[in-house]
């Protein structure tokens, strides 16, 4: 559910088994989402490949971001940010597991007459 207000550091379940995803922003062309990470990573062998790009930026926490043909993972500390070009395949090899981890990711269409096509980040996967 899109809210009109809030707090990013709000309502952060510590432990919980599974990444917690929030959307905070919904509208035509872009999707804003907080991901909340506690030691959690990709499955092995599982890379996502998203038909859009992705900015992230990491608000808290620590995360080793790993990008196809790549020798490591790139660290990522608070303040660090990124654009995920569509299509580019990537996975989270770690997420500190001391603290929560806290993402903000835009997922967003690209503008028209760009050279590569993407489908709608509204509705979907990550």
């Amino acid at each position: 559910m899109t809210r009109a207000d809030g707090n990013i550091f709000d309502h952060i379940v510590r432990g919980a088994p599974d990444e917690q995803f929030t959307e905070l922003v919904a509208a035509k062309g872009i999707r804003i989402e907080r991901i909340v990470s506690m030691g959690q990573a990709s499955p092995p062998g599982f890379w996502y490949e998203q038909a859009w790009p992705e900015w992230v930026l990491l608000v808290s926490g620590a995360a080793g971001l790993l990008f196809e043909g790549d020798g490591a993972p790139r660290p990522l500390k608070p303040g660090d940010y990124i654009l995920i070009p569509a299509g580019r395949r990537h996975r989270v090899e770690w997420t500190d597991t001391t603290e929560p981890t806290i993402w903000l990711a835009v997922h967003y269409e690209l503008a028209p007459g760009s050279s590569e096509a993407a489908e709608s980040p509204v509705g979907g996967e990550n």
